[in-house]
């Protein structure tokens, strides 16, 4: 095994996830990995930024796979020094705080990852701004978010139940939905459904857990920005939203 990915595995979310003793979570995980992957290949592209890497784990995974000069970020420091730690001696992968952006990271990158981060975010738009300012022109942006709608929340909510009861991962913190705000997620259309729980992170910060995040919301405040080239789904690529996990935006900044 290469170092590379004995650090990956060394991370929390490859414990927790990856490794899962749910089946069904690690497969799910698994796939929106693989999903990344490819897309990387299809983007290809120089300079890469992966806005909110957690523990480095998609990084690792693509540095293992492709020649790549990348930058992961992260609010929180504790986290940074983490992988700062668990992937020293690899030049090509450097880790900062988000604060270490600006300004002189302007227009830096070629490709940006931001993957199961906006659905956190209490004003995504504020951050997806963000990221048009850090994208060079004609970069391209790759989001991915969990589809918390229709089939699928179902599913998630039960699965994560099941997790809770058997203390797997998180679970036992996810929050859980009335009847009626099941229905209204199951139905939901393109425009907020839920009012969303707000809390604050161990530094303080607001976030929000998954409970109400719509990706068609997303998706309109995407376009906004950004020429949206296509969308996916994984861990089964074209399964359609009805049915999958996770759904991906990859789209180009304009101007270009």
């Amino acid at each position: 095994m290469s170092g590379l990915l004995q650090a990956v595995l060394s991370g929390y979310y490859a414990r927790n996830q990856l490794r899962s003793r749910s089946r069904l979570i690690s497969w799910s995980h698994r796939g929106r990995f693989r999903a990344a992957l490819r897309i990387a290949r299809e983007v290809q592209g120089g300079r890469t930024l992966d806005y909110g890497c957690g523990d480095g784990t998609f990084l690792g995974l693509l540095a293992s796979h492709m020649a790549v000069s990348a930058v992961g970020a992260e609010i929180h420091s504790s986290i940074v020094d983490s992988c700062r730690s668990r992937f020293a001696g690899y030049d090509n992968l450097r880790f900062v705080h988000v604060s270490a952006l600006e300004p002189s990271e302007r227009e830096s990158f070629d490709v940006i990852y931001c993957m199961e981060v906006l659905e956190h975010v209490t004003d995504p738009d504020v951050l997806l701004e963000r990221l048009e300012w850090l994208l060079a022109p004609g970069g391209t942006l790759v989001i991915s978010v969990p589809i918390e709608t229709g089939l699928p929340v179902v599913v998630k909510q039960a699965v994560r139940t099941l997790a809770g009861w058997r203390r797997i991962g998180d679970y036992p913190g996810t929050t859980s939905y009335t009847p009626r705000e099941l229905l209204s997620s199951i139905l939901a259309g393109a425009t907020q459904h839920i009012q969303r729980p707000a809390f604050k992170d161990a530094a303080g910060n607001p976030t929000h857990d998954h409970k109400g995040f719509n990706w068609r919301v997303l998706r309109a405040l995407v376009r906004r920005r950004f020429r949206l080239v296509r969308e996916d789904t994984s861990p089964i690529r074209g399964l359609g939203p009805h049915f999958a996990t996770q759904r991906w935006f990859v789209a180009r900044k304009r101007g270009i």
